[in-house]
């Protein structure tokens, strides 16, 4: 695998437009169970209370993904990965700007670099 093109001004307006679109922040991971999605994983806007809620004493709202539901079986990944999945998405909230933000600060001080040695 080559090494990547720079990413430009375009592409990290894009990541930032999609991040716009999303719920706000910050995400967490949180374990649910009810009958209807027994051991559910999910990626939600409050934290895990560590009491593992059925419903109805969680609020759905609170819910952006989920990453295992168990019964029915539809939501259930082969590799048996939903806790660091849902790691993945609850934590890329609040990287990805970060992320985008240091992308910017390198690439004006590339940009420096370069005027600074062409003078």
């Amino acid at each position: 695998m080559g090494v990547p093109e720079p990413l430009t001004e375009e592409e990290l307006a894009g990541i930032e437009e999609l991040l716009a679109a999303t719920t706000p922040g910050p995400w967490y991971v949180r374990s649910l169970d009810d009958d209807h999605a027994m051991c559910l994983v999910a990626v939600s806007t409050v934290p895990d209370t560590g009491l593992g809620e059925r419903w109805p004493d969680f609020d759905h709202h609170e819910i952006v993904a989920a990453t295992l539901v168990q019964q029915p079986r539809y939501v259930d990944v082969v590799d048996e990965r939903w806790d660091e999945n849902a790691a993945f998405i609850a934590g890329a909230r609040q990287d990805v700007p970060r992320l985008v933000a240091e992308v910017r600060r390198l690439n004006r001080l590339l940009a420096a670099g370069r005027a600074a040695g062409a003078e």
